[in-house]
């Protein structure tokens, strides 16, 4: 699928599925080491409090929220965004609803921060409107990679004798099926000696992808980000 440049809220995948594959990323690279990070500058695609995170360590850094009752923010810049720098300026807040994290994107704003935000509601995605002037406000360099089926498959290294591929584990995830014991299969048969079960787990349930109802085992629970 090609986006556009600047982006189109129609360039964006159905929120639920862009959470599931995102978060299927940061379950696979959850590690106690990077979770010490948290307050220093981490990278990869990881989960927290406050929603799914995306940070190449440089050029792009992004957060997926969920709000509840069916409504995500996103938003995040990625170097190749001009928004913030276009003149006259570009107010990425036009037309947003009252129910957005308004304080948290005031402050990035006002920070230079932030290169565009949008929003999911009623099954669709919105932003503020843009002055055909501007070139790029950076949703492709930043999403593209969860767009296409194609790419997320290619960024899952499974090791070559995991006993689940990647068809199988985002199939999981996308059906919000990717239960504590898929997971520990995978582990114990992968030739990966990385893998940190626990701390897989945990993400595991704040994404959510595991379904409602299904248990995560002890030392592994955290509260599911948006309910």
């Amino acid at each position: 699928m090609t986006m556009h440049r600047p982006g189109q809220p129609g360039d964006l995948p159905e929120a639920e599925l862009l959470w599931a594959r995102w978060g299927l990323l940061a379950v696979l690279e959850a590690s106690a080491e990077e979770e010490e990070l948290a307050f220093v500058h981490r990278t990869g695609h990881w989960i927290d409090g406050g929603g799914l995170h995306l940070d190449d360590c440089g050029t792009t850094c992004w957060t997926l929220e969920r709000l509840g009752q069916g409504r995500f923010v996103l938003y995040g810049e990625d170097e190749s965004s001009g928004v913030k720098w276009h003149k006259p300026s570009i107010d990425m807040l036009a037309g947003a609803p009252d129910w957005l994290p308004l304080d948290t994107l005031r402050h990035l704003i006002d920070g230079y921060e932030l290169g565009c935000v949008y929003w999911y509601e009623n099954g669709a995605w919105a932003r503020a409107p843009y002055p055909d002037s501007l070139d790029d406000d950076g949703l492709d360099c930043g999403m593209s990679r969860f767009v296409d089926r194609s790419d997320v498959l290619d960024a899952l290294d499974l090791g070559q004798d995991a006993p689940v591929g990647p068809e199988e584990i985002l199939d999981h995830a996308e059906r919000r099926e990717l239960t504590p014991g898929l997971l520990e299969s995978l582990v114990a048969g992968s030739e990966y000696d990385h893998w940190e079960l626990p701390v897989m787990l945990r993400a595991l349930h704040g994404t959510g992808l595991a379904g409602t109802g299904v248990s995560v085992p002890d030392g592994a629970s955290s509260t599911p980000v948006g309910g």
